[in-house]
């Protein structure tokens, strides 16, 4: 494993110093968790899944005798918002590790350094939602030195902030020996497989709104893959390429001649490109909106498509079915409303169905398959939905590139 590790990442194993590289036993460590987790009606932790993936790291961490101090975010806080702190994070934290968290209200301040000071080996303190200060998404180095005073070694496990060049990711690298966590590990392995090492047939399934999220990814799988799957509101877009109306459909307008040149890149590459056939289409995202099924070349004006049509969930299924290995990063419609979950629906079972190895991406994807009772039967779930697009397109991830190298 020691030896392993020592390849770049580019083989596919990982590049950079995790947690078992370095001595933590009755150190401070400061531990950049993603624990950005949607919250229900009742204030309490809807789900969960972005704090269980992190308990390997912070029980490692326990065992070995250290004192684990988390920060994380919580939502878009401007400024201090009552309703983002992280009170119930703490306790469903506490709960699943079967021990006490102190949770404290502010994240630097005299106060804090205190506690953190007093833990005992073993104890874990959870501070304050770190975006309630300005210096944060700055990566202000004031701030940032002040959250590595906290601590005597920084080990970051949040994969899904690793894309933000922000003071809890990179800064306090900047000030402590950092690594990476066992999650971060994990992360960064598994989806470099998907470049280095791919089982065959290779497909991508991508969907979601934004095709200037993706163009990266594309272009670069477009070199790799042998067949893309496109559906969800960036379908539009391409299929605007093609030189068909749209209607009143998401389009983003300025990307239409990139979308003409990852097409051709496609046929030069002679790798299958598939867009929808037909299209559920409504007049207003609305699930009592008079809705229906069109050729993907017939949106009339004034009409929004809101979902693969059942011709295209067929046809998708099939190229779905044969694959080997699967990436699959974007719902294909507005699954949350019934009448426009049938095509996320059928994309969902086919790859659950998959026997091969099957990685899902990005928050709204994992929400579709928990929504359709399927997370389970998937190889692995992203915690990174942005952070996965860029690595996979090759570019860089700020908060990979700040840790020690192996």
């Amino acid at each position: 494993m020691e030896a392993a590790r020592t390849q770049t990442a580019q083989t596919g194993v990982f590049d950079r110093k995790t947690v078992r590289d370095i001595d933590v036993r009755g150190k401070r460590v400061l531990v950049r968790v993603d624990f950005n987790v949607p919250l229900g009606g009742d204030g309490e932790v809807a789900e969960d899944t972005r704090i269980r993936e992190a308990l390997p790291t912070i029980n490692y961490l326990r065992d070995e005798g250290a004192s684990v101090i988390l920060v994380t975010h919580l939502g878009r806080p401007q400024g201090v918002e009552d309703r983002f702190r992280l009170d119930p994070v703490g306790r469903r934290l506490a709960a699943l590790l079967g021990a006490q968290v102190i949770k404290l209200d502010e994240t630097v301040t005299e106060k804090v350094t205190a506690a953190t000071r007093a833990l005992a080996p073993g104890g874990v303190i959870l501070l304050e939602n770190v975006r309630f200060n300005a210096g944060e998404k700055e990566d202000d180095p004031a701030f940032a030195r002040k959250l590595s005073d906290l601590a005597e070694v920084f080990v970051n496990d949040a994969f899904g902030v690793c894309h933000r060049g922000h003071a809890s990711v990179v800064g306090v690298a900047r000030f402590l020996p950092a690594v990476a966590g066992l999650l971060l590990e994990k992360e960064i392995l598994t989806l470099n497989r998907l470049i280095t090492d791919p089982a065959r047939p290779f497909v991508t399934v991508l969907g979601g709104n934004k095709v200037s999220d993706k163009i990266g990814m594309i272009s670069r799988f477009l070199d790799i893959v042998d067949a893309v799957v496109t559906g969800g509101g960036m379908c539009f877009t391409f299929l605007r390429a093609k030189g068909y109306g749209v209607g009143a459909s998401l389009l983003q307008e300025e990307m239409v001649p990139v979308c003409v040149e990852m097409m051709s890149k496609a046929d030069l590459h002679d790798t299958p490109f598939y867009l929808p056939s037909d299209v559920v289409i409504a007049r207003s995202m609305d699930p009592e909106a008079e809705r229906k099924v069109v050729g993907a070349d017939s949106i009339p004006e004034g009409w929004m498509g809101l979902d693969i049509g059942p011709e295209t969930t067929a046809q998708f299924r099939e190229v779905i079915r044969d694959a080997k290995t699967i990436f699959w990063n974007g719902p294909m419609g507005v699954f949350e409303m019934e009448p426009f979950a049938a095509g996320t629906r059928g994309v969902a079972e086919e790859i659950a169905a998959c026997r091969g190895t099957t990685i899902v991406g990005g928050g709204d994807t994992d929400a579709a398959l928990r929504h359709f009772g399927v997370e389970e039967e998937v190889s692995f779930v992203s915690t990174g939905g942005g952070a996965s697009l860029k690595l996979l397109e090759g570019t860089p991830l700020p908060g990979v590139e700040a840790l020690l190298p192996a």
